[in-house]
């Protein structure tokens, strides 16, 4: 008997352990990398002839929703979006529909990657709910990709859109309806995929919609559409380029900065001088002389004028068919005064000019009282030109390698709009060694058409340096800093000389961009040939992955 009581005792002990080791297994083991499964829905999946305002969704695990403002696409749009709970973990999704629903039409709720499991949120990647309110799951698709006009990458959230042209399409939908269909390229993809289409002919539209309302807002959204209606079903992949459309010109009631300018902001594309407005300032009747400038960096004319003592004045601006008069008081202030700025501190690159801004606009310049000097005291030659508009004054000279130029401008040289001249003024320049710099040469390949224009830019998209050809496919870029660079050519479709955005309502696609595929390195006392093949389209180079751990050497 003992001896059995012994063998029991040793038996539950030996189990005793065995429990233990496994409940304090439960701690470890492998990380859960499995997504959520959907085990049923109420009423099923691609059900059709849908009656209910309400559905319900059954997972295998809790789950969370996560950027469900962002990342629910519902096709086509309700007017009023549903309720969607819980908003707390839970194996349950439940849709309250909140709108009156069409007639024979396929709705498609695409839950991108909102839907996770509770514990290491993993992504039921994609998950998409369809429907339909009549007899058949339409099943028709079209896919394609989206890019940015003119910058190099194009934004996360794009929407993609199609408006059904039938007898009462006008090219305003997109400014007043929902589309018919719409779907999303989310974070992190440049492609997109409309899918559960019907038969028939549309309009293709992609759209960075800030207000994340599927209406086109010109001042703030960009936009992209196919030229032409597209008809369902093809087998095209469509390609569309987003561009922010530029307002047509707008001003705004000017405000006194000082006793002898005012500033007026403005809307639309002014840089070249064509297309700038007429500008007339007027005490009554009286037409005071001015001078219109660009206000640095900011979208905002400047009008020069000479003090005057007067209550009011009367600003009358136009251009084409916009005409506007501004009527305003004006006080007594403080006047802005002639103030010489070099660009330049030091260096002067070789592909640089020399260059004076000047707080006020200059009228008068006495290049007798100008002198430049090398370092042996000989004098150099030179040539002055003005931008009024920029309020800046350029020097052009042959320069040398290792040479050292003092730029002495003697009293009276400059004279400003207000009869204010300039103080003795010296400027200390040098130049470098050839060998500190790199040359560029860039053949192009299978260029469609001319002119081009060839661009070298940084990191942060600034333009360093241009080239423009009209027939010839070699450009060079000669005595160039050592940097990383990129370069992109323009179709300059309408020789202008800059890149022009596009129009929807006129049916204008934005000049074509391409990207070169890799940064250029050019290197000090380097010269690098570089073939641009303009037929091949750009693809991102991947991203690196830094070691965290590592990145500090």
């Amino acid at each position: 008997m003992l001896k059995n009581n012994l063998k029991y005792i040793s038996l539950f002990l030996l189990l005793l352990m065995i429990g233990c080791a496994k409940r304090g297994s439960i701690t470890g083991g492998l990380k859960d990398t499995i997504a959520p499964v959907l085990k049923m829905s109420f009423p099923k999946n691609f059900n059709t002839n849908f009656k209910g305002n309400e559905i319900k969704l059954v997972f295998d695990e809790n789950i969370k929703l996560k950027n469900l403002n962002k990342q629910l696409i519902i096709s086509p749009p309700m007017k009023n979006e549903p309720l969607i709970l819980p908003t707390t973990a839970s194996k349950f999704i439940t849709i309250k529909i909140k709108d009156t629903l069409q007639p024979n039409t396929t709705y498609s709720f695409n839950f991108g990657q909102s839907i996770a499991d509770n514990n290491e949120g993993n992504p039921f990647n994609q998950f998409k709910y369809v429907f339909s309110t009549g007899d058949y799951i339409d099943s028709l698709s079209i896919g394609g990709t989206v890019k940015d006009a003119y910058e190099k990458d194009v934004e996360s959230f794009v929407s993609v859109m199609l408006y059904e042209v039938n007898d009462t399409f006008k090219d305003s939908i997109v400014y007043k309806e929902n589309p018919r269909y719409v779907t999303n390229t989310l974070d992190s993809l440049k492609t997109f995929r409309l899918e559960n289409l019907k038969a028939g002919k549309y309009l293709l539209v992609a759209m960075k919609d800030y207000n994340s309302n599927n209406k086109f807002n010109p001042k703030k959204d960009k936009i992209g559409f196919h030229k032409q209606f597209i008809t369902i079903p093809n087998d095209t992949v469509y390609n569309v380029a987003l561009f922010r459309e530029v307002p047509a010109f707008k001003a705004f009631k000017p405000i006194q900065v000082s006793g002898n300018r005012l500033v007026m902001g403005y809307e639309g594309k002014i840089n070249q001088a064509h297309l700038r407005p007429k500008i007339i300032l007027k005490n009554k009747n009286e037409i005071l002389s001015t001078i219109v400038t660009q206000l640095p960096k900011k979208d905002s004319l400047q009008i020069w004028y000479k003090p005057i003592k007067a209550d009011s004045l009367a600003l009358a601006v136009a251009k084409e068919k916009y005409d506007i008069n501004f009527p305003f008081k004006i006080k007594d202030q403080k006047k802005d005064t002639l103030n010489i700025t070099a660009v330049q501190n030091g260096v002067l690159n070789f592909r640089d000019r020399f260059t004076l801004e000047t707080a006020t606009p200059l009228t008068g310049f006495d290049n007798s009282k100008i002198k430049l000097v090398n370092k042996a005291n000989a004098p150099v030659a030179f040539t002055t030109e003005y931008d009024e508009f920029n309020q800046k004054l350029h020097f052009d000279f042959q320069k040398e390698p290792l040479e050292k130029y003092t730029v002495s401008i003697l009293p009276g040289a400059l004279t400003d709009f207000f009869e204010k001249s300039n103080d003795s003024l010296t400027y200390k320049l040098t130049t470098k060694s050839t060998a500190e710099y790199g040359n560029l040469s860039v053949s192009l390949q299978n260029v469609k058409q001319f002119p081009v224009i060839v661009e070298l830019t940084n990191t942060k998209g600034e333009i360093l340096a241009t080239g423009y050809s009209e027939k010839n496919t070699i450009i060079d870029f000669n005595l160039i800093e050592p940097a990383l660079y990129t370069l992109r050519a323009v179709y300059d479709e309408n020789k202008n000389k800059e890149w022009d955005s596009g129009s929807y309502l006129e049916k204008r696609q934005a000049e074509e961009v391409i990207y070169f595929s890799k940064e250029i390195d050019v290197r000090a006392n380097w010269d690098v040939n570089q073939v641009f093949d303009l037929s091949l389209p750009y693809i991102p180079e991947p991203k690196k992955k830094t070691d965290k751990k590592n990145k500090k050497l």
